[in-house]
């Protein structure tokens, strides 16, 4: 094959790739089908014919007979299988962040930074070499936040810090987004090659706060690289974004948007999941009721379903 010919065939392959990724991955005519109010109030995770998810109290779990039952009591948060089929939870309430082996053993992987206690971890996505990324923010009361800035120019008043952390072994934490990165980071994934960390930063509950989706490049150790933050998606005065995925595609789906106004948030963006492009293109919107999408997930069983949940509710939605 001379030069020429492989770069023609490079070149078609990404033209190929990014005409695909710039058409809506619905099925024609496909609607929402809502579940009900199942609890499905966060962190979707889909693992062997079954979808996980929790209710802020619990992990259920609704298997390929439709039933729910409770997997395991205390996660309330963001889900994510590991690649030998453990399960990663950030536990918001008890300030940490477990795996739960298939035996049912619990292993916190993390629960303090330099000592103190997590703020209240939200979310999270393993890369390539299975070092587990996870953002802690904490909505609602700021009592009992324990991690600062000690870098603060005023020493006697140093920010709290609501940050972004990666965990390369249980205990072994690094701080890798604070303040001037991030204000409210919550939803988080890795794009496929290591190369750019997706934020969902959402501080919804100040006037002014960050409704955005935000790009980071990541180098080999796992670190943010300085200067590469990029505004993706901006929600502006509307609720922002929460939970999110990647398809082979890369095609983004956030979960994000609101039904009813409230002090802080318009109705700008309507709650549902906006589908984008790498760069932040609005490619669809599958809008779900009641309110508050918070996250998503890719799965089915025949691995071409979206899952949504928004409300309390689980909405399901097919792909092509």
């Amino acid at each position: 094959m001379t030069m020429l010919h492989h770069s023609l065939i490079v070149t078609a392959a990404f033209t190929l790739a990014a005409c695909s990724t710039m058409q809506s991955p619905v099925a024609p005519g496909a609607k929402p089908k809502d579940h009900g109010k199942i609890g499905a109030g966060e962190g979707p995770a889909w693992r062997d014919g079954s979808l996980y998810f929790t209710d802020g109290k619990h992990i259920n779990r609704m298997g390929p007979d439709g039933r729910t039952t409770v997997f395991r009591n205390n996660a309330s948060n963001g889900l994510l299988f590991d690649r030998e089929g453990h399960l990663i939870a950030c536990e918001s309430g008890l300030r940490r962040v477990t795996r739960t082996d298939k035996d049912g053993r619990i292993t916190v992987l993390a629960d303090r930074y330099k000592g103190k206690r997590f703020n209240s971890p939200n979310d999270l996505c393993i890369d390539s070499k299975g070092r587990i990324y996870f953002t802690d923010p904490r909505y609602g009361p700021r009592d009992g936040m324990e991690i600062r800035d000690t870098r603060d120019i005023n020493p006697f008043c140093p920010r709290l810090i609501e940050g972004v952390y990666r965990i390369d072994a249980p205990g072994k934490v690094t701080l890798i987004l604070g303040p001037g990165d991030v204000e409210r980071p919550n939803g988080i994934l890795i794009s496929p090659d290591d190369r750019y960390l997706y934020i969902c930063d959402n501080n919804n509950n100040n006037h002014g706060g960050s409704r955005r989706l935000l790009r980071f490049t990541l180098g080999e150790n796992g670190g943010v690289k300085p200067g590469t933050r990029k505004v993706i998606f901006d929600w502006k005065d509307s609720r922002g974004p929460d939970g999110m995925k990647m398809d082979a595609a890369g095609r983004l789906y956030v979960a994000g948007g609101l039904n009813k106004a409230n002090e802080f948030e318009t109705t700008r963006f309507r709650a549902g999941c906006y589908i984008l492009s790498p760069h932040g293109k609005l490619i669809d919107f599958i809008p779900t009721a009641p309110d508050e999408a918070t996250n998503c997930a890719l799965g089915g069983a025949d691995r071409k379903a979206l899952f949504i949940t928004s409300g309390g509710h689980l909405w399901s939605v097919p792909l092509k």
